[in-house]
């Protein structure tokens, strides 16, 4: 198989910062000239084949998606730089011509013409899909409204991308440290410590930690002084707060925008094109499931609060009588020690990157009938040497027919490159004017642990089990085969999209995996049976907690974007954090500054990571649960969910997957252990 070429070379990775801005300017200006082309046509001669939008469409995101990913990988602030400018340059160009009335006229015409001449019948569902999509997104763009008011719109909405594009520079750009000595790390494990910078301030010693989640989580989570987790918390939250005027304004501009638009709040706006349909029903499938989830959480807090006080009486620390954010990570954790006698840093010592990676990598292919070929030396062509490069074929390849795309894995922290994990789509796969393929490329960003003085890289289980999730978003990327690059992978229903992949974390917690994926760094011993039933049962400890945390954010975000009227936005985070999550804060911090998923593309969207677990759910215990390594079910979910991506609705998707329509039975079933008043 390594012998094979596949039938489309990878993309060069050795753009200047020139390049970067003068290649996104002459591909908008070809896209502009095939919009200017199809809004010339005279009306009677607008159809299915004299608009070749859905093409165009797909080759300026071929160009334009690779060179707007920079800005979050590459080690170079100028090539970063250009990258930014040139996702300004393309959201930009993508509201001008969304608000291009002409165009709009000739998609409505031959939407007309279509269904007059009875050719509308002879189209496939997705051509028709194509068809109505389009069309919506001249109706949600305000072209129904008179010029002047357009033109206010059009601004409007340029100046929202660059807030949103700021905000996000901001984060993929921190680079703030915290300082303790040793005593104040007491309880941080010592191969934490020795991955931190050392110096000397004054008489003392202290280490620098940076908020990138390998160094700022094992202080929430280890640190035995509160005064020390305090801090670590406070300056996590406090790390942006050049975010919040960037949030206040995006806020004020989507207000503006929905009241022009005619929709009585953003809520409403984003939700209509999504499962949900309405703002309403988000706000009331978390106001169900907060009052489910409040008993359970309530009872979960008493325990960690008497576990509290034995433990501040042990140490001769003052107590309060409160639970704290900076509580929650530390006593969840000592909880599950003492309760299940489950060390996580010994857990963590059978999960060497070296050994999880390809694994993991092993298990998917297996699973759906896939091969990964990695691209090494002279032929590897990345962005920074750490990436790994693949290409991605069917698991019996024969010939160039059986290529399924590529694949790079960026694992590793460094300076100023993304922060937490996620997946880029940077190529689409779809069908070309010659009936040949343009087949996909994924990435994964992802902030594993690096090797220590003392040990290799060693990563959690919550590791393990992000790793899963994101190599998910990979697959749907990577088997979707729609004719539209516009449906391609996961360009499905923002509150659908993680259903696949929050699917995918059970077998994060399935016995035989387990003991797959594990090998001790020493002894190479695979967890022990014993070791992997704590494991699995320290799933749902704490379950109460872990879900109204969730429900905060998706609350507070469905709230800003709700509400009519600016708030005090600091106030209103502390306070929703307290009133749901069931954890006090300390000074009230603007952790809104460092909410992300609010300006990249979950604004009015964070209730769908919950709500799309009720899928989720229901799709592993129907079919994957009785034999998760089948590859025949494999199959049965790559060709009845990945590869039809958002060609249909997804509704329609799942009710083929599972034979019968969704139902949240198993989501409450997991979650509390019972099916009793079933509907969310």
């Amino acid at each position: 198989m390594a012998s094979l070429t596949p039938p489309q070379a990878p993309p060069k990775w050795n753009d200047t910062p020139e390049e970067v801005l003068s290649v996104t300017k002459q591909a908008l200006a070809q896209n502009k000239a095939v919009s200017d082309q199809v809004a010339a046509l005279p009306e009677a001669e607008c159809n299915f084949e004299t608009l070749p939008l859905a093409n165009a469409e797909a080759e300026v995101l071929i160009i334009c998606e690779p060179l707007g990913f920079y800005q979050n990988v590459s080690t170079s602030k100028e090539l970063r730089d250009a990258s930014n400018q040139a996702e300004v340059l393309q959201r930009d160009f993508d509201v001008e011509e969304s608000m291009r009335l002409d165009v709009f006229k000739a998609k409505a015409a031959a939407e007309k013409n279509l269904r007059k001449s009875g050719e509308w019948e002879k189209l496939s569902d997705e051509q028709r899909r194509l068809v109505e999509k389009m069309v919506l997104d001249g109706k949600r763009a305000g072209l129904a409204l008179p010029e002047k008011e357009r033109e206010v719109l059009m601004k409007l909405k340029k100046e929202l991308s660059q807030a949103c594009l700021d905000f996000n520079k901001n984060f993929n750009e921190e680079d703030g440290l915290i300082s303790f000595t040793l005593e104040e790390l007491d309880g941080v494990p010592s191969d934490v410590i020795s991955g931190y910078g050392k110096r000397t301030e004054g008489s003392k010693e202290v280490y620098d930690i940076t908020f990138k989640t390998p160094d700022i989580f094992p202080i929430f989570k280890f640190a035995h002084n509160p005064a020390t987790r305090r801090s670590a918390q406070e300056g996590y939250e406090d790390r942006l707060k050049q975010n919040v005027p960037l949030l206040e304004k995006a806020l004020d501009i989507r207000r503006r925008i929905a009241a022009m638009l005619g929709y009585d709040t953003w809520a409403d706006y984003i939700t209509e094109v999504k499962m949900v349909k309405s703002g309403k029903n988000a706000q009331d499938f978390l106001d169900n499931l907060e009052a489910k989830l409040r008993p359970v959480g309530e009872k979960e807090r008493e325990i960690l609060l008497q576990l509290k006080k034995e433990e501040h009486e042990k140490r001769g620390l003052p107590f309060d009588g409160e639970f704290y954010i900076w509580d929650y990570r530390y006593y969840d954790r000592v909880y599950i020690e003492k309760t299940l006698d489950l060390d996580e840093s010994l857990v963590k010592e059978y999960f060497p990157v070296s050994v999880v990676v390809p694994t993991i990598l092993k298990i998917y292919q297996d699973l759906l009938g896939v091969k990964f070929v990695e691209i090494k030396d002279d032929n590897k062509d990345v962005w920074h040497p750490e990436v790994q490069q693949f290409a991605v074929w069917e698991k019996d390849a024969k010939d160039e027919s059986a290529f399924v795309g590529y694949c790079y894995l960026d694992l590793f922290p460094r300076a100023a490159k993304y922060s937490h994990a996620a997946v880029w789509g940077l190529l689409p796969g779809y069908e070309l004017p010659s009936g040949k393929r343009h087949y996909p490329l994924t990435a994964m960003v992802a902030n594993l642990a690096k090797p220590t003085p003392e040990r290799p890289a060693l990563i959690r289980h919550d590791d393990v089990t992000t790793f899963f999730h994101e190599m998910g978003h990979v697959f749907h990327g990577l088997l979707s085969r729609t004719k539209y690059a516009r449906f391609h992978g996961t360009s499905v229903a923002r509150d659908f999209v993680e259903a696949p992949s929050q699917m995918l974390e059970n077998w994060c917690w399935e016995p035989k995996v387990l003991e797959k994926m594990s090998s001790h760094y020493k002894t190479q011993e695979p967890l022990s049976p014993e070791l992997i039933d704590k494991l699995i049962r320290s799933r749902y400890v704490n379950v109460g907690l872990f879900y109204l945390r969730q429900l905060f954010f998706a609350k507070f975000d469905l709230k800003v974007h709700v509400d009519k009227e600016a708030a005090d936005y600091t106030k209103l985070w502390n306070d929703l954090r307290e009133s749901i999550s069931l954890v006090k804060g300390g000074k009230a911090q603007p952790g809104q500054g460092t909410f992300g998923h609010i300006v990249g593309g979950y604004d009015a969207g964070y209730y769908g990571y919950t709500y799309s677990l009720v899928f989720a759910a229901d799709m592993y215990t129907t079919i994957f649960k009785r034999d998760p390594l089948n590859p025949a079910l494999g199959k049965l979910y790559r060709d009845k969910i990945l590869l039809v991506g958002g060609s249909r609705d997804e509704t329609d998707s799942l009710e083929d997957f599972l034979g019968r329509p969704p139902n949240s039975d198993a989501f409450l079933e997991e979650v509390f252990g019972t099916v009793a008043n079933a509907s969310l």
